[in-house]
C-alpha cells in the first residue's frame, strides 16, 4: 500500500468530531495506527497545542526547555563551545564537537553539522559573531534553555537524555515531538504530561482567559486527534 493510501485510510479510522481521551489517543497511534497505517520507519508522535494568548505581544511569550523522562528515541548531536583552558573537561562532556575559538571560526565558515549548541558564559561574547548563523537554525545558546552553563557536563547530558525546547509561534501554537511510535503507552504518556506541565508552568503572568485552548496528538504521516483537556493530569 502506498503512502497516500495509508494516510487516507488512517484518516477514515478516526472521528474528526470526537474529543479523544489522552490514553485512547496514545493507544490509537502505538497500536492501531502503528500496525495498520504507519510507514516503515519509526514515526515521531507529535503534540500540538493552541494557546489562548496574543503571540504578537512580547510579554506573552511562551518559551522554555524540558527534559523528557524517557528521551525521544534518538540522541542529538551536540556542539560545545568552551574556553581553550577547559578543553579537556569539554571532551569528557559527551559532546560530538568541542572547541573554543577554533570551533567558532569553523561555524563561521559554514559548519553546522550538529543539532544543539552548548556554550559557557565566558564564550558568549565571542559567539555573537556567529549569532546570525545559529539563530535561524534554533541553535543559539540561551541560559533560559539551559544551553549556556559552566556545568557543561550536565548541560550536554540533559540534551542527550532528550531535552526539548518549546516556543510559541506567531499563531499561538506550540508543536513538538514527544515520543516514537515504538515507545510503549506508559513512556509516551509520561513524556506528554511532562511537556504539558512545563508549558503550563510557562504561562505568562499577563495572560488572561483560557490558556490551553486546543490540544492535538498526531504523528509524522498520520492524522491529528483532538484531545479532551479534561483527560490531562495537572
Amino acid at each position: 500500500m502506498n503512502m497516500g493510501k495509508r494516510i487516507e485510510n488512517a484518516k477514515k479510522a478516526i472521528d474528526k468530531n470526537k474529543l479523544y481521551n489522552l490514553d485512547d489517543a496514545i493507544s490509537f497511534f502505538i497500536n492501531e495506527y502503528s500496525s495498520k497505517y504507519s510507514v516503515k520507519f519509526d514515526e515521531t508522535i507529535e503534540f500540538i497545542l493552541k494557546l489562548g494568548i496574543d503571540a504578537k505581544q512580547s510579554d506573552q511569550m511562551v518559551r522554555g526547555a524540558v527534559a523528557m523522562p524517557n528521551g525521544l528515541g534518538k540522541e542529538k548531536k551536540v556542539a560545545l563551545i568552551i574556553e581553550d583552558s577547559r578543553l579537556d573537561e569539554g571532551k569528557n562532556s559527551g559532546a560530538e564537537e568541542v572547541g573554543g575559538d577554533n570551533l567558532i571560526e569553523k561555524i563561521k565558515g559554514g559548519f553546522l553539522d550538529f543539532e544543539a549548541c552548548v556554550a559557557t558564559p565566558a564564550m558568549m561574547p565571542k559567539i555573537s559573531k556567529i549569532g546570525k548563523l545559529l539563530g535561524p537554525k534554533g541553535l543559539m545558546p540561551n541560559p533560559k534553555l539551559g544551553t549556556v552553563s559552566d556545568d557543561v557536563v550536565s548541560a550536554v547530558k540533559n540534551i542527550k537524555k532528550g531535552q526539548i525546547e518549546f516556543r510559541i509561534d506567531k499563531n499561538g501554537i506550540i508543536h513538538s515531538g514527544v515520543a516514537k511510535l515504538g515507545f510503549d503507552k506508559k513512556k509516551t504518556k509520561e513524556n506528554i504530561i511532562k511537556l504539558y506541565n512545563a508549558i503550563l508552568a510557562a504561562k505568562p503572568q499577563k495572560s488572561k482567559g483560557i490558556f490551553m485552548k486546543e490540544i492535538f496528538l498526531s504523528c509524522t504521516h498520520g492524522p491529528s486527534l483532538k484531545l479532551d483537556l479534561k483527560s490531562f493530569v495537572v
